[in-house]
Parts: structure tokens; sequence; C-alpha cells
């Protein structure tokens, strides 16, 4: 699962599902011992748990490159590698 961003501990990672066109666009945050699966359109947390000021943070991320996960989800779904999204500071 390629890694596209890293921030305060948090890896956010996304995979291509060609054969499971009917997920929602989504991607995944790592913190520590906890994950969770976020939706892009809305951001909102759709599976997994995490601390819930990781999860703040890993929203106000997404909510910034919203435009920029989506196109990576394009590129992956369409067996294109996505490219990297800068991290929130």
């Amino acid at each position: 699962m390629p890694e596209i961003s890293r921030f305060f501990g948090i890896i956010i990672r996304m995979f291509a599902e060609p054969a499971a066109p009917h997920h929602l666009p989504h991607f995944h945050a790592y913190y520590q011992g906890a994950s969770a699966a976020f939706g892009i359109e809305p951001v909102e947390r759709i599976g997994g748990s995490m601390p819930r000021s990781q999860q703040r943070l890993v929203e106000a991320w997404a909510e910034i490159h919203q435009r920029e996960l989506t196109e990576d989800w394009e590129r992956l779904q369409a067996g294109r590698p996505p490219a990297r999204i800068e991290p929130l500071r």
C-alpha cells in the first residue's frame, strides 16, 4: 500500500481496488498501533479507530488536500502510482 504522506507520527496510505470498484474513495491512516479508514468525500472515518486528537489531525489534513486525495484515488484505480501529498505542518 503506497504511502502518500506522513506527519506527526501518522502515516497515510492508499491502495488500488480494481476488483472492487464499489468501494467509496478512501485512504488509511496509521498511528502507533491504531489504524482507521477515512472517506474522501465527505471526509469522515468509515472504519477502524485511532486516538481522537490524531483523528482530528487526519481529518483536517484531508479537508485541506481533498482534491489531491481524489486525484490519487483516480490514479491508483487507473493503475498509476499516487503522488505524494504535503504533510500537515
